[in-house]
């Protein structure tokens, strides 16, 4: 069984994310938007430190609408970096906005981000890093990883017993269609 579908079942703060979100694909933009950022957040710190402070990432970045958020400029960078609800890190909030305008390019160029991830899937995770850096800051191998794991562009968010892998493979991840 994979490490998260061993601690995250029943726990109070990992326990309803990998139940109802963790695999589960998604076309939605702000999800979709959301869950890169929430990965960039979590760079260097625990996972349950960023699903704890979810709901203040989600007030301060205006509910990961990314037409909210590629309008912040420098007045909204000092408000959240003195904002002791979120992961205060100028690279991360700095990254969070630009990649919310290079979303937004996404729309004229594949109709927006579940566009640009459809017409590059199938890929391996290497090639998929190499194409993120490409597009995005601040997306590494691991942030990548997680995310397109997140969203079922990748196998292997949930174990083959874990008991919402069934659920998961049920919803058409994006993998099952290779």
């Amino acid at each position: 069984m994979s490490a998260y579908c061993r601690i995250a079942p029943g726990h109070p703060v990992h326990g309803p994310y990998h139940d109802t979100e963790y695999g589960f694909p998604s076309a939605d933009e702000t999800v979709l938007f959301e869950r890169l950022c929430l990965e960039i957040m979590q760079a260097g710190l625990s996972w349950e430190l960023v699903l704890k402070r979810r709901e203040g990432l989600r007030a301060a970045f205006a509910g990961f609408a990314v037409d909210r958020v590629a309008a912040f400029g420098a007045a909204d960078e000092a408000r959240l970096l003195a904002d002791a609800a979120i992961i205060r890190n100028r690279l991360k909030v700095r990254a969070i906005v630009e990649n919310a305008r290079r979303v937004q390019a996404l729309r004229a160029s594949h109709g927006g981000f579940a566009g640009w991830l459809e017409a590059h899937h199938p890929r391996d995770k290497a090639a998929w890093v190499k194409l993120f850096k490409t597009r995005f800051l601040f997306t590494g191998g691991e942030i990548v990883g997680e995310f397109l794991l997140s969203l079922g562009y990748l196998p292997g968010a949930h174990a083959a017993d874990c008991p919402v892998a069934a659920r998961a493979i049920a919803a058409g991840p994006a993998w099952i269609r290779v």
